[in-house]
């Protein structure tokens, strides 16, 4: 069993900076890449940013030279820090790691999901 933990999120204001945090713990080799996504209502889950094992970072555009995502292998551990939120970024921001476990299988996981709000 893996588990994906999220917390961090919260109501800020616009240009305000949050900082998102997910701990993948339970059975696991190794966490290959990992990344946070984010949901409105009645549109998909989109890529925010994702992280590589050797940590080379992905960014979506709208993004870019305001989120920083970043990781700390030893702790299984993948942080978003984002600054200057527009209101544009609220949504649900989900974690996801892909982890291989002791069979030496990859599997998808996902975070519950944290409530990020950009309003004044």
């Amino acid at each position: 069993q893996v588990q994906l933990v999220e917390s961090g999120g919260g109501l800020v204001q616009p240009g305000g900076s949050l900082r998102l945090s997910c701990a993948a713990s339970g059975s696991i080799f190794r966490v290959n890449t990992m990344g946070w996504y984010r949901q409105v209502p009645g549109k998909e889950r989109e890529l925010v940013a994702t992280i590589t094992s050797g940590a080379t970072t992905n960014y979506a555009d709208s993004v870019k030279g305001r989120f920083t995502i970043s990781r700390d292998s030893a702790k299984n551990t993948v942080y978003l820090q984002m600054s200057s939120l527009k209101p544009e970024d609220t949504a649900v921001y989900y974690c996801n790691a892909k982890i291989i476990n002791w069979s030496r299988y990859e599997y998808d996981y996902w975070g519950q999901g944290t409530q990020v709000t950009v309003s004044s």
